[in-house]
């Protein structure tokens, strides 16, 4: 099927061009031009739309296999695509663990069958999550993994995560790191601080996720083997992995978008909502963050899409599991907090959310240019709407977003030149 998209304004990592044409044919771009009236089977006028490069995500959890009650791939998939993202990367904390060639497989079958965007599995670290063995990280990678990460656990043994980091090196695979010593979090349920206290909660300090990544930086420094933090909420962690870059650490790192947008304030009145590990954090801590992505210190930002059922989150706030959806809200949030304020370009926002994760993930995505994948979202940058979780593509609705009024709408989203959501 041949697609004509018209007087688009292409948005890539390095330029910004108006009024351009895209050709698709076969799943590819065939051609970028100014004009160009070739035959197509569809036309789609794109006429005050940015074109981006398919978003890409390097953290989300599917929960497929094991927990399809709170999200599959279909749905998952599903709402990824009205988020605008193109390429999702799962974590393996299902049921089984993904830490076996077997579990790879399966889960890439299913998405074969049943996604519509690209899906790219994340294995195991250590076998089970459990933190001791590693995983069988050559023949995962075989089957189709792109990194591996026991996120939603720490690896808290520093002599696995070292061999973690070698072996995972020589298969080329990025280690994605949970940074969070459980020794000092000491089962908190939200950030240590004064609405902690006023709440009558038990915290986790902000150092709980500061000496891990200060353990991590360490580790890559003396290996020489690249790593990369997940979820960066707090001050001191960005304070570390600047310092790291400017040594010449192969680090990198991820933040969300709660943490540019939230503090700890949103657990008021024990919203579960609100409540995620890494928590919400203090004013101090989300101004670093957002300094943080201004001046590249994180480079990417990942949605970490953590669905859970209603009847989990209607709990007390102690007992509620972490975590809230983020696929349909990461990219108007990103818009309306970064970009409008000048905090970000659209340039370094398309970077941080499509090119640079990719590259991170080294898989060939995250561009615009002839003889490439067609994956692409068309977006209203100047839509303004209200979030309203009632309209989300995903099971479930945990998030504190709604009500939140917001500017970007993905109007379209293409994934190998294929139409897989449009607002209509």
């Amino acid at each position: 099927m041949r697609i004509l998209i018209k007087h688009g304004i292409i948005v890539t990592r390095d330029k910004t061009e108006t009024n351009k044409d895209i050709l698709i044919e076969d799943g590819k771009i065939s051609q970028i031009g100014e004009g160009l009236n070739e035959a197509a089977d569809k036309i789609i006028d794109a006429a005050g739309l940015a074109v981006l490069p398919g978003l890409v995500d390097a953290h989300c959890h599917l929960r497929d296999p094991g927990y399809e009650y709170k999200e599959d791939i279909r749905t998952g998939s599903m709402s990824a695509a009205k988020g605008g993202f193109t390429s999702i990367a799962c974590m393996p904390n299902t049921n089984p663990v993904v830490d076996n060639e077997s579990i790879v497989r399966t889960i890439m079958d299913k998405a074969r069958r049943e996604g519509v965007v690209n899906i790219y599995p994340i294995g195991a670290i250590t076998k089970g999550l459990e933190g001791n063995e590693l995983s069988e990280m050559g023949s995962m990678k075989e089957a189709g993994i792109v990194a591996v990460s026991d996120d939603g656990r720490p690896v808290m043994q520093a002599s696995v995560m070292k061999k973690a980091l070698i072996y995972a090196g020589g298969f080329g695979l990025t280690v994605i790191s949970h940074c969070e010593d459980l020794n000092l979090a000491e089962g908190g349920s939200m950030n240590e601080g004064e609405t902690c206290t006023k709440l009558g909660l038990h915290g986790i300090p902000s150092a709980a996720e500061d000496v891990m990544v200060s353990r991590e930086i360490i580790l890559s420094e003396y290996t020489g083997m690249p790593v990369h933090i997940a979820h960066v909420s707090t001050r001191g962690s960005v304070a570390m992995i600047r310092q790291a870059k400017k040594r010449g650490v192969r680090v990198t790192a991820e933040t969300c978008p709660h943490y540019f947008t939230l503090t700890e304030k949103a657990c008021e009145g024990y919203n579960t909502n609100a409540k995620m590990n890494p928590p919400l954090r203090a004013r101090e801590d989300v101004d670093a963050v957002i300094e943080g992505l201004r001046d590249g210190t994180i480079d990417i930002i990942a949605t970490d899409h953590a669905p859970h059922h209603f009847d989990e989150k209607n709990v007390g706030f102690e007992l509620a599991p972490n975590g809230i959806v983020g696929f349909e809200t990461a990219l108007p949030l990103a818009l309306t907090y970064l970009v409008r304020p000048g905090i970000l370009t659209l340039n370094q926002l398309v970077d941080k959310m499509s090119t640079r994760p990719a590259e991170i993930l080294k898989i060939d995505k995250g561009d615009i240019r002839v003889g490439g994948d067609a994956d692409l979202t068309l977006v209203n940058l100047d839509e303004e709407y209200i979030i309203d979780p009632d309209e989300f593509l995903c099971k479930s609705k945990n998030t504190p977003f709604g009500g939140f009024r917001v500017f970007g709408r993905v109007k379209y989203t293409f994934v190998g030149g294929k139409i897989v959501y449009n607002d209509k």
